[in-house]
């Protein structure tokens, strides 16, 4: 089966927009950590497990956008996993951890998983649309 290659001005939007809801989300990052969460994005945690699903979410979105735009596989002896996976993955761990250090945060195990699931959701996503 032959691979559906993108024109160049559509992978370059679809890498605008990955790149841009990255900064989004450093942003919504650094709004928490300073304890002035935007009230949009404070009425997706107002509900039970809200907190969540916003990980869930969040981050699902983000790796779909990103494993669109750059779908390179990381290969180690024969197994092949898009890069996006382990960079993003990485990053919520660093990112979760680095709550500890705040104290209007608070570092959760729970969070990390939903993020990862998330990030494994939207791969899988965009490496549906793909074929």
């Amino acid at each position: 089966m032959k691979r559906a290659i993108r024109p160049p001005d559509v992978l370059m939007k679809i890498k605008t927009l990955a790149l841009l809801f990255l900064l989004f989300i450093l942003l919504v990052i650094i709004a928490a950590d300073a304890g002035g969460m935007p009230a949009p994005i404070r009425a997706l945690y107002s509900f039970p497990n809200g907190d969540r699903l916003g990980h869930f979410i969040l981050y699902g979105i983000l790796a779909f956008l990103l494993a669109s735009a750059f779908p390179r596989p990381l290969t180690w002896m024969h197994l092949s996993v898009p890069v996006v996976i382990v960079a993003l993955v990485v990053f919520a761990a660093a990112e979760e951890y680095s709550q500890r250090f705040f104290a209007t945060r608070t570092s959760d195990i729970v969070d990390l998983t939903c993020s990862c699931i998330g990030i494994l959701c939207g791969t899988w996503l965009a490496s549906r649309r793909k074929r």
